[in-house]
């Protein structure tokens, strides 16, 4: 099986991040992009290199996944570790195991601390808890690879108190621009669904809560659903079982072929083979679908399940990203919900870096009142911030010219190379939280980068990161942005480096004055 050329980079990094002495290492895939297929590759060449693997998960579907994939792309067989079955005394190279089994004490005290030379570890962003640490504890010495398909930040800072590295990630944007995910258009109905009553539990909203806060809102999510999924495939997000066939009825007394799943449908395949072959047009179920079912020609998602927790919402959405023929998008329905104490997710938090753009792109989708790329509004919305950022940055400037200093802002550094991921950044593993050591704020004001403004060694690693790459492609540096910026120059930061000595050098010409013939506010450096 060929792996894409994404896929390819990623099993690389995985293993340079191994060979660099880093032992637990983290890859995130949107969901879609073949993250089994990448730790099935990774596995087959730590088996070639001798290793034995124990592939560790917390759902059996998912481990059937996993040795289904295995086979199919490296032709390795696999030995299972979970209730009665047992990897002890197999031929097997790799095991697939469950974590509620492999944590028991007595299970775990089978095995040698070395047994497993390598773990990987399926939907790592449960691995925070203590059945996961209570197995990777166990065998100390193996080197651990996390995959997820979570890009939450909140997440990825828990994350790095377990792993030290993010080997590679791969994002959903770059995955729909290079064409293997589906682009998503989300359209935000203006149905205000009440929620100030509703408890909290482990983070989140209390599911039973949940489903008492949406019963009168239904029958008018089906009105508008009418509106939005006509010969649309839909898949219906839940809190409760009840709600969801509850919800069920509802839609098909309102025109729909509507079909319900839960964890004790006992038809429960038979359903999913029927939706999947058209024969219902919408799938209710009370969060069992969020992973490990596959149904590529799903083209709309109803998230009628609110949540905090971002992992989870891209989940929901990540079941119908997928590619299939006819499928020219995704529409995902987003609501009102009305809370005073949280902030919820919205389509805007799949896509954006940033929390200020994604408030900004989720106020610019409600006022909108119709389907919008998800791409197009997180463009729109992030040109507003910059533009407001803008604003508060020529105040900021203003105020800078008068104390006179010699180095560039790092935020007037990021707003003028237009660098987002600079801006919204933020530090997830250990290292990246801790000050900037001296060395790197030496060689920041050496570059023209004032460092003050620099509070972790993360950021500090990422600008200079990007200041060595500015310099090999020949662009602009900060002490050029700062001259010619303070001159009333825009977005110097991408322009080219002989663009801008050569004007500095006219301008040194003219007696440090901007020649007459020049408006700085039009000039366009090229």
């Amino acid at each position: 099986m060929e792996l894409r050329p994404y896929q390819r980079e990623a099993k690389e990094a995985v293993f340079e991040n191994w060979e660099n002495g880093t032992r637990k290492t983290l890859l995130v895939l949107p969901t879609g992009c073949g993250k089994t297929i990448v730790f099935a590759k990774v596995t087959e060449e730590c088996v070639r290199n001798g290793d034995r693997v124990l592939i560790l998960a917390h759902r059996g579907e998912l481990l059937e996944q996993a040795a289904d994939k295995i086979v199919k792309a490296t032709g390795l067989g696999c030995a299972t570790e979970k209730a009665e079955d047992t990897c002890l005394n197999s031929w097997f190279r790799i095991v697939v195991g469950s974590v509620q089994t492999m944590m028991r004490e007595k299970r775990l005290g089978q095995f040698p601390e070395d047994y497993f030379d390598t773990i990987i570890i399926d939907e790592a962003h449960h691995c925070i808890s203590d059945s996961y640490q209570r197995v990777l504890q166990h065998f100390p010495g193996a080197k651990v690879l996390g995959v997820t398909a979570t890009p939450d930040r909140g997440d990825m800072r828990n994350l790095g108190n377990v792993f030290e590295s993010l080997a590679y990630e791969y994002t959903l944007p770059k995955a729909i621009k290079e064409g293997y995910l589906s682009p998503i258009k989300a359209v935000t109905i203006p149905l205000k669904v009440d929620l100030t009553g509703v408890g909290m539990q482990s983070g989140d909203f209390k599911a039973g809560d949940l489903g008492t806060a949406l019963d009168p809102y239904l029958q008018t999510i089906a009105a508008e659903m009418r509106e939005y999924c006509g010969g649309r495939k839909t898949v219906v997000f839940l809190p409760l079982v009840k709600t969801s066939q509850k919800f069920r009825d509802i839609l098909n007394e309102n025109g729909f072929h509507a079909a319900e799943v839960n964890g004790d449908s006992q038809d429960r395949a038979e359903i999913l083979k029927d939706f999947e072959a058209d024969r219902y047009d919408v799938l209710c179920n009370s969060m069992l679908l969020t992973e490990g079912w596959d149904c590529p020609s799903v083209d709309c998602i109803v998230v009628l399940r609110p949540t905090k927790v971002r992992s989870l919402y891209c989940q929901m959405v990540g079941r119908g990203t997928r590619l299939a023929p006819g499928k020219d998008h995704l529409l995902l329905l987003d609501f009102l919900w009305h809370t005073e104490r949280h902030e919820l997710c919205h389509p805007a938090h799949l896509i954006c870096e940033s929390e200020e753009v994604a408030r900004k792109m989720t106020e610019n989708l409600e006022e909108a009142g119709c389907p919008v790329d998800l791409e197009e509004a997180e463009k729109s919305a992030s040109e507003d911030v910059i533009a407001q950022r803008e604003e508060a940055l020529a105040k900021q400037l203003a105020e800078m010219k008068k104390r006179k200093k010699k180095l560039v802002d790092p935020l007037q550094f990021e707003m003028s190379i237009q660098a987002e991921d600079l801006a919204g950044y933020v530090p997830a593993f250990g290292w990246e939280m801790a000050p900037p050591s001296d060395k790197q704020k030496n060689t920041l004001e050496k570059l023209g980068i004032l460092p003050d403004q620099i509070d972790n060694a993360g950021k500090a690693s990422k600008l200079l990161e990007r200041l060595d790459k500015r310099r090999q492609e020949g662009l602009t540096t900060p002490k050029q942005i700062r001259f010619l910026e303070g001159k009333g120059f825009q977005h110097v930061g991408t322009w080219q480096f002989e663009t801008a000595k050569n004007l500095i050098d006219r301008i040194a010409g003219n007696g440090w004055r901007v020649p007459y013939d020049i408006n700085p506010q039009e000039y366009i450096g090229v």
